[in-house]
């Protein structure tokens, strides 16, 4: 049942503009203008003399202002007539149109995000548009589609028109589907069988910006994952590739998951849509919404992230739970243009990011050993974060003054989920944990029904135990450190803070390098001498060394895959053997020339913290405890 809220809301959108006529938009992929995309839109019909047409500024998932409307240009409103209406700019993602009760037609041109260089910040590639003329669009419906104030609740259909032989991936169900242009043609458009239509209905505005489209040459693959079909659509520009090999990485994971989740999922068809690039691509990775998941990531082939992509699949699968079946009122009722954060982030991503390697252990795709080894990773990477402020906080205030703390949702973040399983593992012997927790709370709201930030604490309280309530206060609301010997004892797990240990480098760590452009090229370089280990000093690397080979190779110029690259060459070496690479350092009249360094390799000196280890003589108490939290129930 929907929402008083909802139905309320509805009925205001319908009574502003007549008959309940809603939005008709026009998206024409094969009208494409120096990477421009053409939007039209019939809007519906408008009460008030002066209004305003909004792209939105932010959208749910990015914690980011994004400032959509920056990539629109030509913007234009017309009446019946064809007649200009008169507008104004109000700021970077607002116009202003004049006569508003005459408005029957806006248009506008819409720029590639990934290519525009435009003033402003950068928006994270997986929720930017990426326009290819007849080979790929990234259609993030943000980028393209915008609203009438007040009038975000009214019903909209929209039209796609694409080249016949790119096929569509999403997480919507078409109304129809390859329409030839030529059945549909007015304002005397020319006909044209290679152009053909897609059409789509949704709701409401929400629904829209909640719903990706990839358009591509066809290379798709379904998966069914208990009651739901699982759409995997790609776009690999050079096909290193394709969408059966990503389906076969994920199948396991997601029916996995389906276990996890008691064997029905709350969604009848859900989309994975993959953009990959072979350009230069930082930050890179995935964007969740309620019914699919988009990726943008560099171009490798799958033996190079067959563990990323489950870890990917896992974590953004398991939004279809938070937050579409649990999320407060700040995100049922999003404000696109005048943002309110949720209290709650450790909820929507951190135990998202949880369940996504609890799910792997619990089911066999990972070892309990390698599992300690993720748990350890996120809290060495958490302890590079503030620890003096509440989660709380972080997340309702990540828009302004602990935007750089965000990262850590994803790190102590899951922590906090780990933490609140094994309490309650513990409290409950064994019966109940974070599943069960989620499952009840997934049964009080729903979809539909959004819960209030102030007293989400005493609601999961009121399901499970006070000893929660007060762990969800302090050390969730409050700043108080996570209680990590308490939760590892528990479950048998040592906890070592910090001992001697030696490990291989390849020469530098993260503080050594910055980036220098060599012939129009920019490429990693030696930028802090205080960062090289011993293995760089004894390869002799220096300040201001460009780093072109290793071991012979090609290194990538920048991004993931050189780092990629880097740790592959660490994880396979040998003591005893030959490190080498080539440099570019500069001679005496500031030219580049080509040096070759070779070392053997060595392993250095260390300080290892926070060690975790299986206590082999763990109590009864604490192996049956582990036993609940890493085993399925």
């Amino acid at each position: 049942m929907k929402s008083v809220t909802f139905f309320f809301a509805l009925l205001v959108a319908a009574n502003a503009f007549g008959q309940g006529k809603g939005y008709q938009f026009k998206l024409d992929l094969t009208r494409v203008v120096d990477d421009r995309v053409y939007v039209e839109v019939s809007t519906p019909k408008v009460s008030v003399e002066e209004i305003t047409f909004y792209l939105p500024k932010i959208i749910p998932g990015t914690y980011a202002i994004a400032d959509y409307g920056r990539y629109v240009q030509e913007f234009k409103a017309f009446d019946k007539s064809g007649k200009e209406l008169v507008t104004e700019k109000t700021d970077v993602n607002g116009w202003k149109i004049k006569n508003a009760k005459k408005l029957s037609k806006i248009t506008y041109w819409v720029d590639d995000i990934v290519d525009t260089k435009v003033d402003g910040a950068k928006i994270y590639p997986m929720a930017a548009t990426d326009i290819n003329d007849g080979k790929s669009f990234l259609i993030n419906t943000s980028g393209f589609f915008g609203y009438l104030e007040n009038m975000k609740n009214a019903p909209i259909k929209f039209d796609i028109i694409r080249p016949k032989q790119l096929y569509g991936s999403t997480g919507l169900v078409a109304t129809d589907t390859g329409v030839p242009l030529a059945k549909l043609k007015k304002d005397n458009e020319p006909a044209d069988n290679n152009k053909v239509v897609d059409r789509y209905s949704v709701e409401n505005y929400d629904r829209l910006i909640d719903s990706p489209l990839l358009y591509a040459e066809p290379d798709t693959a379904i998966i069914r994952v208990a009651n739901a079909e699982v759409l995997i659509g790609n776009y690999s520009p050079n096909h290193k590739i394709t969408a059966k090999e990503i389906a076969g990485e994920v199948k396991e994971v997601l029916k996995a998951q389906a276990q996890f989740l008691g064997g029905k999922l709350p969604i009848d068809k859900y989309a994975f849509l993959f953009y990959f690039t072979d350009q230069p691509v930082n930050p890179y990775g995935a964007l969740e919404h309620s019914y699919s998941s988009l990726y943008y990531m560099p171009e490798t082939t799958i033996d190079k992230m067959k563990q990323q992509l489950r870890d990917f699949a896992a974590h953004e699968f398991f939004h279809i739970v938070t937050p579409l079946t649990i999320h407060s009122k700040e995100i049922h009722n999003f404000e696109f243009n005048e943002p309110k954060m949720s209290r709650h982030l450790w909820l929507y991503e951190g135990m998202t990011e949880y369940f996504a390697g609890s799910v792997q252990v619990k089911y066999g795709l990972i070892t309990p050993d390698e599992y300690l080894n993720v748990i350890r990773s996120k809290m060495l990477t958490a302890a590079n974060y503030r620890q003096d402020i509440s989660f709380t906080d972080l997340s309702q205030y990540t828009l302004t003054q602990y935007g750089n703390q965000y990262g850590n949702v994803y790190q102590k973040g899951a922590l906090i989920g780990m933490c609140l399983d094994i309490k309650l593992r513990k409290l409950s012997n064994g019966k109940y944990g974070v599943q069960n927790m989620i499952a009840d709370l997934s049964k009080k709201y729903g979809k539909d029904r959004a819960f209030d930030d102030e007293t989400l604490f005493d609601e999961i309280e009121k399901l499970t135990y006070p000893e929660i309530g007060n762990f969800l206060r302090t050390c969730v609301g409050g700043s108080e450190p996570l209680p990590f010997k308490e939760v590892f004892d528990d479950v048998g797990v040592d906890l070592t803070p910090e001992k001697p240990g030696k490990r291989f480098s390849t020469g530098f760590n993260s503080q050594a390098l910055g980036v220098e452009e060599v012939e129009g090229v920019k490429r990693i370089k030696i930028a802090n001498a205080a960062g090289l280990t011993a293995q760089g000093t004894s390869l002799g690397l220096k300040a201001g060394d460009v780093l072109v080979k290793a071991n012979g190779k090609d290194l990538p110029n920048l991004g993931p895959e050189l780092f990629l690259t880097l740790a592959q060459i660490r994880d396979n070496m040998n003591e005893g053997e030959d490190l080498s690479f080539t440099v570019l350092r500069k001679d005496s009249n500031d030219a580049y020339q080509p040096v070759e360094l070779k070392a053997p390799i060595v392993k250095i000196d260390y300080m290892e913290k926070d060690i975790l280890s299986f206590n082999a003589n763990a109590t009864p108490e604490q192996l049956a405890t582990r036993k609940a939290w890493l085993t399925p129930q």
